[in-house]
């Protein structure tokens, strides 16, 4: 497998090695060992998966304090897939790295905890992967304005289908139950 570093050093891209030929292909999604060496060495313990179609933006999403970091992969189709540091006291609190993730590239993209994240489906419908380290908590759920002006996310739309909690959602600077830097 291949890990890319990007501008956010705890947010990797990895691209798995693709065995293929005229009847298909073969990749391995996860491996504990080759993960960790990766830096993606927490045990995994929930695993998703959502459908949606074109046009669809989820997120912001976060969970304080019962936080999870995410492993995601788009199984078909194509999205926009966005990790956003909303950890207080984070060199690189408020920014983000976008990256495509579709069926062609393979690619999956590592969202450490205390990490916004969220996806914008680009073809006529996806479906997206998680993998989680910690298991889906509501009422530790935190949402961010998908167009907040401060993160800057050039999402390439301007008129997403959100789901009504993801529009109500307040802009970063609003939030009072952010994950502290060094502490998760």
């Amino acid at each position: 497998m291949n890990v890319i570093a990007t501008e956010i050093p705890d947010v990797l891209i990895v691209e798995p090695k693709l065995f293929g030929d005229d009847r298909g292909f073969f990749l391995e999604t996860y491996q504990l060992q080759r993960y960790a060496s990766a830096g993606i060495a927490r045990p995994f313990v929930q695993d998703n998966m959502s459908r949606s179609t074109q046009g669809v933006l989820r997120g912001l999403h976060l969970q304080n304090p019962l936080s999870q970091g995410k492993l995601v992969s788009a199984l078909r189709g194509r999205v926009l897939d966005v990790a956003v540091d909303v950890r207080v006291g984070s060199p690189y609190f408020g920014r983000h790295v976008a990256v495509e993730l579709s069926e062609e590239n393979r690619r999956q993209l590592w969202i450490p905890r205390g990490f916004a994240h969220g996806f914008l489906v680009l073809s006529e419908t996806a479906d997206f992967f998680y993998k989680c380290d910690g298991v889906y908590s509501p009422q530790d759920e935190i949402g961010i304005r998908w167009d907040d002006p401060t993160i800057a996310i050039e999402w390439g739309i301007s008129s997403p289908s959100l789901s009504a909690k993801d529009a109500a959602a307040p802009l970063l600077s609003q939030m009072q139950n952010l994950p502290i830097y060094g502490q998760i």
